[in-house]
This record gives C-alpha cells, sequence and structure tokens, in this order.
C-alpha cells in the first residue's frame, strides 16, 4: 500500500483538510498585528510621525480663526496628517510580504492549509488594523488640543473616509513587496510615499502649484483620495476625476500585486 505524503510537519498529506475561509480568521490577523506592533520602525512611522506633524504645522495660531470650507485649516491638516499616517500604516501592512520573503516564512506559509487568498486578506486585514490605529491617535490628539473646528459628523465621516480609503495603499505594500524582495522595502516606499503625498497636495495645498504641476497631480496615485477624504469638511462641487483616479490606482495596484503573487507562487 503506497504511503501519504508526509509533509515537515510531520503529518500526512492525505489527513490535512482546508480549514474554513481559507484558514483566514480573527485569530491570525490578531498575531499579526501584534507582530507589526513589535517593530518600533512600525509605531513611530505611523502613529508618532503623523501626531508629531500635526503638532507641528496644525497648531498655528492663525489657523484658528481661518475658515476653511465647514470647520477651520487646522481641522484640514488634521485629516491630511490622518491620511498620511493611514497610508504609511497601510503601506507597512502590505509591504511586509517583502521582509517574510527574505527570511522564508512566506514558504514555510505554503506548507500550511493557509490558502493564498486567505494569505492576502489576511495581509490587508492587518493593514486596515494598523490603518484604523494611526487614524484614532491623530484625532484623539486633534480633538484634546481643542484647535480643530469641524461638525461633528465631518468628524466621523472623514475618519471612515480615511481609513478606508487607506487600503488603496494596502494593494500598494502588497505590489511592491513582491517586487522589490528587501528588508529595506519601507525605506523605498517611504520615499514614494513622500513624493506621493507631495505630488498629490497632501502637504502642500494645490493651489500653491503652478498649472503644470497642478495638472501633473491629478494623475497621482495620493490625488484622488486626498480630495475624497477632505470633501466633506471642505465642500463645494464634486469632481468625479477624484473617484476616477481612486479606482484606476486601485485597479493598477490590485493587478500588479495578484500578478506578482502568482509569479511568487509560480517558482515554488
Amino acid at each position: 500500500m503506497t504511503q501519504a505524503f508526509e509533509l515537515p510537519s510531520g503529518v500526512p498529506a492525505a489527513s490535512r483538510r482546508v480549514p474554513p475561509f481559507g484558514g483566514f480568521s480573527p485569530v491570525v490577523v490578531r498575531l499579526e498585528v501584534r507582530r507589526m506592533l513589535r517593530n518600533r520602525r512600525t509605531l513611530i512611522f505611523t502613529v508618532i510621525v503623523p501626531v508629531l506633524f500635526f503638532l507641528l504645522f496644525g497648531l498655528n495660531a492663525s489657523y484658528g480663526p481661518a475658515r476653511y470650507g465647514s470647520g477651520n485649516v487646522s481641522a484640514s491638516i488634521l485629516i491630511s496628517m490622518a491620511l498620511y499616517g493611514a497610508v504609511l500604516a497601510t503601506t507597512g501592512g502590505g509591504a511586509m510580504v517583502a521582509v517574510e520573503r527574505v527570511a522564508g516564512w512566506s514558504r514555510q506559509l505554503r506548507i500550511t492549509p493557509l490558502s493564498p487568498v486567505a494569505y492576502i486578506a489576511v495581509k490587508m486585514a492587518t493593514a486596515l488594523v494598523l490603518g484604523l490605529a494611526s487614524v484614532v491617535v491623530v484625532y484623539l490628539v486633534g480633538a484634546v488640543t481643542g484647535k480643530p473646528h469641524m461638525p461633528v459628523w465631518v468628524w466621523v465621516v472623514t475618519a471612515l473616509a480615511v481609513w478606508i480609503g487607506s487600503l488603496l495603499f494596502g494593494a500598494f505594500g502588497l505590489f511592491v513587496g513582491y517586487l522589490v524582495p528587501s528588508e529595506n522595502v519601507m525605506q523605498l516606499m517611504g520615499f514614494a510615499l513622500m513624493l506621493f503625498s507631495f505630488g498629490g497636495g497632501l502637504f502642500i495645498p494645490l493651489s500653491q502649484f503652478s498649472h503644470p504641476l497642478r495638472v501633473l497631480a491629478t494623475y497621482t496615485p495620493l490625488y484622488g483620495l486626498n480630495q475624497l477624504v477632505h470633501y466633506p469638511l471642505a465642500g463645494g462641487a464634486f469632481d468625479a476625476t477624484w473617484v476616477l483616479n481612486l479606482v484606476a490606482w486601485l485597479a493598477i495596484f490590485g493587478a500588479g500585486a495578484v500578478w506578482r503573487f502568482s509569479q511568487d507562487t509560480a517558482r515554488v
């Protein structure tokens, strides 16, 4: 009688069963989040840096009385810094696949019942949890200072928009994480996100750009998301190109992540 192939875990392949949802579970996500939070650089860049930026640039005495839509300029800066932190968090959560590939962890996971789709879902869920932590901390600091002024519903809607919208950069992190197998991937992406932030009007209002730069900014990955999360506060005419920009970049990053993931698994 032919014996069942023995996996490294010592469990016969014939007796292995695929768990529900391909192995995705809140327990796995919780373990991933705890592992990410043990990384001091993760906490510094996703929580502390956005808070420091808000405290440095959002508490200017002239921003309190300066109106911006239904609130003030300080409120606009709060939203921008929360978005920056959430984008850093979700990008970092997705990009961890690069470090895992270098360490051989991704290969180890493939001999477990965890399906590839569930593995990607765990990474995206982890990115969202980290993004939520960044948004909550930045908004809490803003509320404690008392400087940002906007209606209560705008506080809630913009926070949710920043959090959910930041998932776009979870896909970006996965794409680059599979594209660049390096332990220094976050340094590379940190530089890229800084350029995206300036180009998308996150740090400098687009009204201060020259006309050619304003046109170029509309094609950058953060442009549409930045405009959408500020819209509940800024008001005015809604521009459908914001949504088009967001959807287009989500499709690009998502397709890139799927492509690189399929190429990576094909080599195993």
